[in-house]
């Protein structure tokens, strides 16, 4: 039997939990995977694109853990009243290739995404940051917002969205948590004064939704909306005067900021900052952007985190995944013992 939690078992879990153990929980597991990065058997997702979106597979592996994730990003969706990502994630035994465990991760990539941005900020950032630019008000801000304060404590937000409904709703969701957050009439509004920036934006197209007069001394500009070939935030001025930081490189080249300068471009990869193998923000003035697109070693970490957390907590349920005949050698057997007898 395969352990699953499903859409429900997901949101109970967080119910019990809380959004911010539960971020704070996987960004402390993704940040012990990222110190043993070479311990996994990497690679870039594999990508089919349609003018309606992109549906990928993010697979990795360890020696004892294979893992994958399914995830598509379709941008018009929410105008038929659907999400504009959806995802699963399997955990398979690589000792008999069977899956051990299935879980939603539509809620749970908003939890990865947002531990894995603070994460990367906390190294990346100013120490004494207390304010964060908001541009892009979907599914993912909120998120944002409760990860940056619990682990670089954030307080003061600006929001703004293209749609106004959008940044109504992350504001109306974020005040009663305790934040002060405003809704700015532009983008260049909303950054104004901040210590981070958050770009987070749907369409898939190259866009420049943060202008490099925007962008000020000592900023840090968490961009995680660009995320596939063709679609990006920022202005490639911004990435040629910060330090530029990556999840995978040889991914990020194809579907990240960077995809809009030359292959030579310099950048460092996450790991390497937390692993104390290179530096991450060298002076107060340095302009610092995590250019990330999302890397399945994020969904390995939060799928196990999990995994191990719903453990005798009533949070799962067994399913029937895989066929298994008392003769492993007879599954013609075992696939006709219901059939009617002639």
């Amino acid at each position: 039997m395969t352990a699953f939690v499903g859409v429900e078992d997901m949101v109970r879990w967080l119910g019990t939990r809380g959004p911010a153990v539960a971020i704070t929980g996987i960004a402390a597991r993704l940040e012990a995977d990222l110190r043993r990065w070479s311990s996994f058997e990497k690679r870039e997702r594999v990508a089919s694109h349609t003018p309606f979106g992109v549906i990928e597979l993010m697979p990795i592996a360890d020696a004892d853990t294979y893992a994958f994730k399914y995830v598509n990003g379709h941008p018009f969706n929410p105008a038929v009243g659907r999400q504009t990502v959806t995802a699963f994630g399997v955990l398979a035994d690589v000792r008999t290739g069977y899956p051990v465990f299935v879980a939603e991760m539509t809620v749970l990539t908003a939890l990865r995404t947002a531990a894995t941005s603070a994460l990367a900020a906390r190294f990346l950032a100013r120490p004494d940051s207390r304010s964060m630019a908001l541009i892009g008000a979907g599914s993912q801000s909120e998120f944002q917002a409760i990860a940056f304060r619990e682990m670089l404590g954030i307080e003061r937000l600006r929001v703004w969205d293209v749609d106004p409904a959008a940044t109504a709703k992350a504001v109306r969701n974020l005040a009663p948590l305790g934040f002060d957050v405003r809704a700015a009439s532009s983008a260049t509004d909303a950054v104004r004064g901040a210590d981070i920036v958050t770009t987070c934006t749907a369409d898939k197209v190259r866009a420049v939704v943060l202008a490099d007069d925007d962008v000020e001394a000592g900023m840090h500009v968490n961009a995680i909306g660009g995320d596939c070939p063709g679609k990006t935030e920022l202005d490639p001025a911004i990435l040629r005067r910060a330090t530029v930081t990556v999840e995978y490189e040889p991914q990020t080249r194809l579907e990240g900021e960077i995809q809009q300068l030359s292959a030579t471009f310099p950048v460092t990869e996450l790991w390497e900052v937390v692993a104390g193998r290179a530096p991450g923000r060298t002076s107060r003035d340095e302009v610092t952007v995590f250019d990330s697109v999302g890397f399945a070693l994020e969904d390995f970490s939060a799928l196990c985190f999990v995994r191990d957390d719903v453990v005798g907590a009533d949070l799962s349920r067994d399913i029937d995944l895989v066929a298994e005949p008392d003769d492993p050698k007879d599954l013609f057997g075992f696939a006709l013992r219901g059939a009617p007898v002639r």
